[in-house]
């Protein structure tokens, strides 16, 4: 199927079996023994696991979730030989403008429901119609319905960016914007070095997780905002990047955990949306809600996502270094490509004199509220913060 480049409709429509199969491993859970008075200090506590477990399996409701995401037009294409999923949700002003959206790690296009409404149709939703897009959302190789991936090289974010540009061009889309979060604003920075005859502009969020390398960041001389952000992401590259380390050296090793246990699958995820969402958020489910945070573990557990993600992550290793290494030349051909705009959410840890030393970035905003997956967490003020951005790029 994946030599077919044609645009197939794609439905969810996951086995009776495979339900069954996950009820059955979260009721024989082999749970270990926990160190008293650790809470969140070692990862994920015991007791809060065993609740969310006990909800995953008897009061989380997959098929009406899987009802929900089914209500968005989605497709299948094969690029280069390998199947590409993707939302592609039309508006119905005919002069709106087309805008891909990539979702990161540890996530899926569904990331992105609560803004498409706001986006394709701006003006049900007390918006200027005048700020529509028509918005295309694939999900990264490896990731989602975007699997298996049938060989290597997947994880490389120039061949994942060459793909959306080709993908892109198969719905006849002549200029578009994009949009990028997590690793998929590595993509989106990408996309619009490859395609800048056709990228109108790049808006980013979650830009420091897909910049996680190089030393601790300089405090001095930093605003109060600043340095709270710096010492912040000091702290998790010393104590908290142990996750990426792990998928980026043995993602193999990790797979066989991911793929064989339901709960060690959501303790891998939950572990990073209790860390990286708003910071008011006491719980993961404070942020997102439970339900959201398990349909994002579900569909990593039915789609084998688990391993194959960490195998991208694994891949996308060098690409994120030599980006790192390079930082100051992509900010010199900034000037020549496509204008960015950037958010930064209340969780963030992206620092504007750091990330943009030569005032290049046409946008910055930032946020007192919402974290690494703005889209869930504040879908107000991402979807606001993209219509500004792009009102000028039409």
């Amino acid at each position: 199927m994946s030599n077919d480049t044609g645009i197939r409709p794609f439905r969810i429509d996951i086995p009776q079996a495979d339900l069954d199969d996950l009820g059955d491993r979260l009721a024989r859970t082999r749970w270990p023994r926990e160190v008293p008075g650790t809470g969140w200090s070692r990862g994920v506590p015991l007791d809060y696991l065993k609740g969310l477990v006990a909800y995953w399996g008897d009061g989380f409701d997959w098929r009406a979730q899987e009802e929900r995401l089914n209500a968005f037009p989605q497709f299948v294409t094969g690029i280069n030989g390998q199947d590409i999923h993707f939302l592609h949700v039309r508006s119905p002003e005919p002069d709106a403008l087309p805008l891909i959206l990539t979702h990161g790690w540890p996530s899926s296009p569904y990331e992105f429901l609560e803004v498409i409404g706001p986006l394709t149709d701006p003006r049900a939703h007390g918006g200027d119609p005048a700020d529509a897009f028509h918005v295309v959302i694939p999900s990264l190789p490896g990731y989602g319905f975007s699997t298996p991936v049938k060989e290597q090289g997947w994880g490389n974010l120039f061949r994942v960016a060459q793909a959306w540009a080709e993908l892109m061009s198969r719905l006849d889309y002549g200029r578009y914007a994009v949009q990028g979060t997590d690793a998929g604003s590595g993509v989106a920075g990408i996309l619009a070095m490859i395609d800048a005859g056709r990228v109108v502009g790049t808006h980013l969020t979650g830009t420091t997780a897909a910049m996680p390398f190089g030393p601790p960041i300089e405090l001095a001389g930093l605003s109060e905002a600043d340095r709270a952000r710096a010492e912040r992401f000091n702290a998790s590259q010393a104590d908290g990047f142990g996750y990426l380390h792990m998928q980026a050296t043995r993602p193999q090793t990790l797979a066989y955990s991911l793929n064989d246990s339901p709960v060690g699958q959501l303790a891998w995820i939950a572990e990073k949306f209790a860390e990286w969402t708003d910071p008011a958020a006491k719980l993961p489910e404070d942020a997102v809600g439970r339900d959201q945070l398990l349909t994002c573990v579900s569909l990593f557990w039915f789609t084998g996502a688990g391993a194959s993600s960490a195998h991208a992550v694994h891949e996308g290793m060098q690409v994120y270094r030599e980006m790192a290494d390079r930082q100051g030349d992509d900010h010199a051909s900034a000037r020549q490509g496509p204008p960015t705009g950037v958010a930064v959410f209340a969780a963030d840890t992206t620092i504007r004199s750091v990330m943009d030393p030569g005032g290049l970035i046409e946008h910055w905003s930032e946020f007192g509220r919402g974290g690494h997956f703005p889209a869930m967490e504040t879908p107000d003020l991402l979807t606001e913060d993209i219509r500004a951005f792009f009102r000028s790029h039409r």
